[in-house]
């Protein structure tokens, strides 16, 4: 593997937050060994969700170069979609929900994974139960 795909998977997390954040990257190359990121972010916020990302990745951000400006003139990145919640309803399974949600019944194991502190398996839900329904994306 290439440093600059070694790089990349490392800072997966930032170059995630590049995108979520309306960041426009100039550069992404590898330079003197290192990651070199050069761009202009939307918002103060954005930027400031990129650098956290990169700490994230390397508190040290020894082996990363990263130049960030605010451009304001970029647009900003739509909000998140927010989560719903869904009180379950004798006869559903978490397949059934995600079908009524998600328009897939296969997404099931997205209701669960945003549950896993309420449910201890995916096919043992209860009437009545609360149950965050994450955003489509």
């Amino acid at each position: 593997m290439d440093r600059l795909e070694e790089l990349k998977q490392k800072y997966a997390g930032a170059l995630a937050a590049v995108k979520e954040n309306g960041v426009v990257l100039a550069h992404l190359h590898v330079q003197d060994n290192k990651l070199f990121m050069q761009g202009a972010a939307p918002s103060e916020n954005g930027k400031n969700a990129v650098w956290n990302a990169i700490k994230a990745a390397n508190p040290a951000y020894d082996d990363i170069t990263a130049d960030i400006t605010i451009d304001s003139s970029l647009p900003q990145p739509a909000p998140a979609p927010a989560n719903q919640t869904y009180t379950v309803q004798p006869g559903d399974t978490l397949s059934k929900i995600a079908k009524q949600f998600y328009g897939n019944a296969n997404a099931y194991m997205k209701i669960f994974d945003a549950n896993k502190d309420r449910l201890s398996d995916p096919n043992k839900i209860k009437t009545g139960q609360e149950l965050v329904i994450p955003a489509a994306t």
